[in-house]
């Protein structure tokens, strides 16, 4: 029988993997998303790409969020820098694709300071409005400078060549996309079971503790910070492809909400959480408004007409639910799941 408890090296406890089938079935999983823009309609490849580029900035909040337990409601701003520096830097400056991506992220990651090092003797309820505050400023700040961002007007996104090849095509962002998704994931796992992630996870869990154990908790939040709004700016960018024009409309407090829905939903402090929850969300707005079109009638019309309101409701529901009946998330549930049938018959209660 297989057991996570018993590791007879260190080799085993900091192993990427903890068993040898799982990169197989990882693996399978990435051939299937390779294979998606050849099988899949144009509509579900669009679908697929916004997937991964919500996957990247619920990683990228996973870790400020779920790992250091820092509460941030900011994630909109820090995506909405992203998207905005490459907007600019493509289309006004025509910069090539990789150096506009890595400075979205390294932008982002730079502003994040402003917010962090004010807020590092900050927690719980005032940390997560002083991160309000700020993308309500990021907001108003996009709006004012219209002469760089094209304010209420919104901001056209030019599609750059990379090595020669257009990517004027959908599926040449999907793959984009894809292979960000799968580094950031990789950098995340790695630097979750390094020291980084350890002094965070010892922060969240008693950040006094932490610091009388030697960790130097101010510059480990604002690491923290800065890491998590370098892969939302990194995602940003990439959300900037996408779409090919932006509006401030995008980046409202549901941005956010939906971001933090995705971490509790899928399970906080843990990367394949972050993974789940970013697939579930981002299919949510699909399944509920087939579900509202089989209904029919008023409320087909309802949900038409009143959507961003009615997604604002939704996921209020779905935070409220989890946090009283799963509060570790669906990563949680489905490892009690395989731990009762991989100890199955011993698993089961004795009456």
């Amino acid at each position: 029988m297989r057991t996570k408890t018993f590791k007879q090296s260190t080799s085993q406890i900091n192993a990427l993997f903890q068993y040898r089938d799982t990169w197989f079935w990882y693996g399978l999983v990435l051939l299937l998303l390779l294979l998606w823009p050849w099988v899949a309609p144009a509509y579900m490849v669009n679908i697929g790409t916004m997937m991964l580029i919500s996957v990247i900035g619920a990683v990228g909040l996973n870790l400020v969020t779920g790992t250091a337990g820092l509460i941030s409601i900011g994630h909109a701003g820090f995506l909405a820098i992203g998207a905005y520096t490459s907007a600019i830097l493509f289309t006004d400056h025509h910069w090539p694709l990789f150096p506009t991506i890595l400075a979205s992220g390294l932008i982002s990651a730079c502003i994040s300071l402003l917010v962090g090092i004010p807020s590092l003797r900050l927690k719980g309820l005032y940390l997560a409005i002083t991160t309000l505050a700020f993308s309500i400023i990021t907001t108003t700040m996009i709006l004012e400078t219209t002469e760089l961002t094209g304010g209420s007007a919104g901001k056209q996104v030019t599609r750059p060549e990379l090595f020669g090849i257009s990517l004027e095509s959908n599926s040449a962002v999907y793959y984009l996309s894809l292979l960000i998704s799968v580094l950031t994931i990789l950098g995340a796992l790695n630097l979750m079971r390094s020291r980084i992630g350890r002094a965070w996870g010892a922060i969240r869990d008693y950040d006094i503790a932490a610091s009388l154990m030697g960790i130097h908790v101010r510059g480990y939040k604002l690491l923290a910070f800065t890491v998590s709004a370098f892969i939302t700016g990194v995602s940003g960018s990439l959300l900037a492809l996408h779409l090919r024009y932006l509006n401030i409309d995008s980046f409202t407090l549901i941005t956010s909400v939906e971001a933090l829905t995705m971490i509790i939903v899928g399970g906080l402090g843990s990367v394949r959480g972050a993974v789940l929850g970013a697939i579930i969300i981002t299919l949510l707005p699909e399944i509920s408004s087939r579900l509202f079109a089989l209904m029919g009638g008023n409320m087909q019309s309802l949900s038409s007409a009143n959507f961003p309101e009615l997604k604002g409701v939704i996921y209020a529901l779905i935070i409220m639910l989890f946090l009283r009946f799963e509060p570790d998330g669906m990563t949680s549930r489905w490892d009690h799941i395989k731990r009762f049938w991989s100890d199955w018959p011993y698993s089961r209660k004795p009456k």
